[in-house]
């Protein structure tokens, strides 16, 4: 069912123009359909900011549902902007009391940009683990998304994650290692994430705190996972929201870092998702930045162009699965009264717990 565009948020025009259905506030109201309401906290640089809102909103919004989607975009005032980010931010979202005081059915936390290795000494720290202590108090479910998932690990279970030797960089081979839960249920038991970072949570801390894996790379760790009571919490360590294009913008971003001496050494390409040929490609273009570089002269056009029609998309599928799947279990439970709060557990003998259309007990 369609995405709601209840603000004037330009994400929604941008989809409507890639052929999603979003229909207007005004088609909305004359409509007999059941509403849920998605928050989407978004803390991703200025730069990201955009993408990220239309890559979570396409797949809430492709969700076969029979609901109305509502996604009300907000942030924390304590990460730092820059002009355009503000104004995007003062023109188009929520406060987040206001986001408080009207409620949300579930909600989704975006990664973010960090400075040093601490998550407990960035800016946002205190005021996300406030935030979330409220959802989890008030929301049916809180969906995180790679730092917000290590964030949360970290304040709610004493996790702390670990540096990596290298970049988790690239597109990774995933197995479902429970398909008896129903975020995987009908989706492929084996299929592609996305991942890119620098720091990972390992398959003994989650099953140390308690935390069921379902969904796991022999090569990336991982990827999805949910909180003991079996949906409160839905951890991504990848990024199964991303566009096609997303890894080959960032390895351009980076690029562009050591071109400009923000980094050291020459960014590796992201495994498992570039072509044999357009890897070709890059390695030629390396040679001919360094070699600008050691003459001075300016560097040479990155080549997107050219490497755009050789990418594949080979995750999406599975990520629309497991978002609809979460869609539909927070539409059985919020079925008869929104904004109650829930203590959701997932009953072995009811595997799709189709029997939970009231709270369950603690």
């Amino acid at each position: 069912m369609p995405l709601v565009a209840n603000t004037k948020l330009p994400s929604f025009e941008r989809l409507k123009n890639d052929g999603e259905t979003v229909i207007s506030s005004e088609h909305a109201v004359r409509q007999d359909i059941r509403e849920l309401h998605i928050g989407l906290l978004n803390m991703m640089p200025d730069k990201a900011l955009e993408a990220t809102e239309r890559q979570f909103l396409r797949l809430v919004g492709e969700s076969n549902q029979i609901a109305q989607f509502y996604v009300h975009p907000f942030t924390l005032k304590e990460i730092e902007r820059g002009p355009d980010g503000l104004e995007h931010i003062n023109s188009y979202y929520t406060d987040i009391d206001k986001i408080k005081d009207e409620g949300l059915d579930a909600l989704i936390i975006t990664g973010a940009n960090v400075i040093g290795p601490e998550l407990s000494n960035q800016a946002f720290w205190k005021p996300l683990h406030d935030f979330a202590e409220w959802a989890y108090e008030n929301v049916t479910s809180t969906l995180c998304s790679c730092l917000a998932t290590h964030a949360l690990l970290e304040f709610k279970y004493g996790i702390k994650r670990r540096p990596l030797v290298k970049k988790q960089w690239g597109v990774y081979s995933h197995r479902v290692m429970d398909k008896s839960h129903p975020l995987v249920s009908g989706v492929n038991t084996r299929f592609d994430v996305p991942h890119s970072r620098f720091n990972q949570v390992d398959l003994t801390q989650f099953e140390k705190a308690g935390i069921n894996v379902l969904v796991e790379s022999d090569e990336a760790g991982v990827h999805l996972a949910v909180s003991e009571d079996g949906f409160r919490n839905v951890f991504f360590q990848g990024h199964p929201e991303y566009d096609a294009n997303s890894l080959m913008k960032e390895y351009k971003r980076e690029v562009g870092r050591y071109i400009f001496e923000d980094i050291s050494e020459y960014p590796p390409i992201p495994e498992n998702y570039f072509s044999q040929l357009n890897c070709g490609i890059l390695e030629e273009y390396k040679d001919r930045v360094i070699n600008s570089i050691e003459k001075q002269l300016p560097p040479p056009e990155f080549p997107e162009h050219i490497l755009l029609s050789g990418l594949d998309n080979t995750w999406h599928d599975s990520a629309e699965a497991v978002i609809n799947n979460w869609m539909g279990k927070i539409y059985q439970m919020t079925h008869h009264d929104r904004r109650v709060p829930f203590s959701v557990g997932i009953n072995p003998s009811d595997p799709l717990n189709l029997n939970s259309g009231k709270p369950l007990e603690s």
